[in-house]
Formats: structure tokens, sequence, C-alpha cells
């Protein structure tokens, strides 16, 4: 019996633009989304019906408009990530704390799908 943590819900989506600034106008000041915090000058999130939406500018192998990163929630993401790992997912990142919010702490590591998609793995812990 397989008793490993499991991924749940999608939680963010990463949109992969040129300039955040004009993103955020488009996506906060003409769709209507709720900004919710930046992250420096190459990130920013917003509220997309309790999933949330994060603008980047390319991150690696990332190319603007031709690449987005689908964000699963996990309760343990250490755990999570091993097992993963370990039934045949290749490893991007190990879980590392990324930011620390008023009220949890935000974790994020990355595997990647057989075709080199990258899959984030997100726990928001509470502090």
């Amino acid at each position: 019996m397989d008793t490993a943590p499991e991924i749940s819900g999608i939680r963010q989506i990463a949109i992969t633009v040129g300039s955040v600034d004009s993103a955020l106008r488009f996506y906060r000041d003409i769709l209507g989304l709720d900004f919710l915090f930046s992250a420096g000058p190459d990130l920013a999130f917003l509220d997309a019906g309790g999933i949330r939406l994060m603008l980047t500018t390319p991150q690696g192998a990332g190319a603007v408009g031709a690449n987005s990163t689908l964000y699963f929630k996990a309760s343990d993401i250490a755990a999570t990530h091993s097992a993963l790992v370990a039934r045949g997912a290749t490893s991007e990142r190990e879980p590392q704390l990324t930011a620390r919010m008023p009220d949890h702490e935000l974790w994020i590591g990355f595997l990647r799908d057989p075709d080199g998609n990258l899959v984030g793995l997100l726990e928001e812990r509470l502090s």
C-alpha cells in the first residue's frame, strides 16, 4: 500500500511575460484580478478566484508566451517531492523556503515531466 503524501488541487499558475509591469496592468487593471503582492521587480502575484496567478519574466529555460507552470499543493513538500522522484519524476530543484509571508512560509520545489515541462510543488506552512 502506497502511503506517500499526495498532491492536490492547483494552487498557482505561472505565466511567462516580457514585462511584469505591462502584464500586471493587463491582468489587474483590465481583467480586474485582485493584486496580492510582488516579490521583486520580476514577480507579481494576483488572485484568480482562489488560484494564484504568478507573472514572471523568463527564468532558466522559460520563453515569453511559450512557458507556463502548474503548481500543485502539497501537505508535506519534502516528503512529496522525494516520493515523486522515487516514483520516477525528474527533480529540477529540491523544495526550499521561497518567501516569508505575514501568516505563513511559502515553500516551493520543482520536477520535470517527460517532455521537460516544469511542474511545481507548493506548500504554505502556517507560521
